[in-house]
């Protein structure tokens, strides 16, 4: 497979995401007025609650089986690492870089959550078809290559919905404290002509400020109870998102196998509900393209994101994360952590070099925070993605072959 068609097939994904995010740029302006902020916010929520469960539930019923989740154990601890690699040097970067709390969050979870889906789905296929490709017959390539995307993209739905949610929300909660305390100091400082009002005034700043301090310091001095009630809350809220509640009740339906007679196959009594399921799915990456399209518009009028931010994270999603790839999946090869296919090698080693998770655009459309921000990264990071996958993915198969 030469330069030229694997140039073809890499790029080809990363050039659909932008085409699409044009088009909902274009929906969003002034001449038409399709994409208007409150028609993303509802058309987001739609997304988060109907569309992307539906998918992440399809691809695991219909593909993974429980002797697959056994075979393919390492790609969740493959998934994990590419978290906790990217998260790390995210959060060392804005450490130094030290943008405004909220941005901080944004960088965090960009470096460290890839898109795990729609890219792959298009990439793995692609190559399986191409002839030369180095994983064999093309038909049982795309079978198993699909499996393998399956599963990603039901791994990675969970990660995404519990780390990369949580920095977003806190994201938002950052955001918003930060507007209330700049809007008590300004009107704190708003002049009075009568004394006696002064007076009064300040008295209520004083001790506004002081239950204010009183409500941070018994804030920063939790008991051991409170902490432990207060992460089992969170930790309870975010495996309770529409997607994750998909993945475990998909996984459960790929495993349990009336249950997956039930609704799949030409056979299936109930498959009407599969069928119905995956058409709704199907809506997922157009919608999440079509939003981020829009919000850039906002972009490029609100975003304050200073250029070292967008290099830190196509540094670390482009450079350093495809490094430590080659050298944790030799690794696990080595040790025999890993089944013989080349084709599940090529999508561990794949799983380090995808541009940031499209669902955080969702996310930042729910929690209303750093929206802007998010939409110039999201354009950088997509289109260096064109030629950085494309140069990754002929390494790889490079070092499979």
């Amino acid at each position: 497979m030469g330069f030229w068609s694997l140039l073809k097939v890499a790029s080809m994904p990363v050039v659909q995401v932008l085409l699409i995010s044009t088009l909902g740029a274009f929906m969003a302006t002034d001449y038409l007025k399709l994409l208007s902020n409150d028609a993303r916010k509802s058309l987001n929520k739609i997304v988060f609650f109907i569309f992307t469960p539906s998918l992440v539930f399809t691809s695991l019923a219909q593909t993974v089986r429980f002797q697959d989740i056994i075979t393919w154990w390492f790609m969740p601890v493959n998934i994990g690492i590419t978290f906790l690699v990217g998260g790390s040097i995210g959060w060392i970067a804005v450490k130094l870089i030290k943008p405004e709390p909220h941005i901080q969050n944004l960088v965090i979870a960009m470096s460290s959550a890839g898109n795990l889906g729609n890219i792959l789905l298009i990439i793995i296929p692609a190559i399986c078809k191409e002839d030369g490709n180095p994983f064999g017959d093309k038909s049982v390539c795309s079978k198993v290559g699909l499996s393998y995307v399956s599963f990603s993209m039901a791994l990675g739905a969970f990660f995404i919905w519990t780390h990369s949610y949580h920095l977003i929300r806190s994201a938002g909660v950052k955001y918003r404290t930060t507007q209330l305390v700049t809007d008590d100091i300004e009107s704190s400082k708003e002049p009075n002509e009568d004394l006696e009002d002064n007076n009064k005034n300040s008295l209520l700043v004083n001790g506004s400020h002081r239950t204010n301090n009183s409500m941070i310091e018994s804030m920063d001095n939790p008991t051991l109870w409170n902490q432990i009630l207060g992460i089992c809350h969170k930790l309870g809220e975010e495996l309770l998102s529409p997607p994750v509640i998909a993945a475990v009740i998909g996984f459960t339906f790929g495993t349990i196998t009336w249950l997956r007679d039930l609704i799949i196959g030409d056979l299936a009594p109930l498959r009407v509900i599969q069928d119905s399921i995956k058409l709704l799915g199907d809506g997922t990456i157009p919608c999440i393209t079509l939003i981020l399209g829009g919000n850039l518009t906002q972009g490029w009028r609100k975003a304050r994101l200073k250029p070292t931010l967008i290099i830190v994270v196509i540094c670390v999603r482009y450079i350093i994360l495809p490094i430590v790839g080659i050298g944790v999946v030799k690794a696990a090869s080595h040790l025999g952590f890993l089944p013989s296919d080349p084709l599940f090698h090529f999508v561990l080693m794949i799983q380090f070099t995808l541009p940031p998770a499209m669902s955080i655009g969702t996310m930042t459309q729910l929690f209303d925070v750093a929206q802007a921000e998010c939409s110039v990264l999201f354009l950088w990071t997509y289109l260096v993605a064109a030629l950085a996958v494309t140069g990754w993915s002929t390494i790889f198969m490079w070092l499979l072959s």
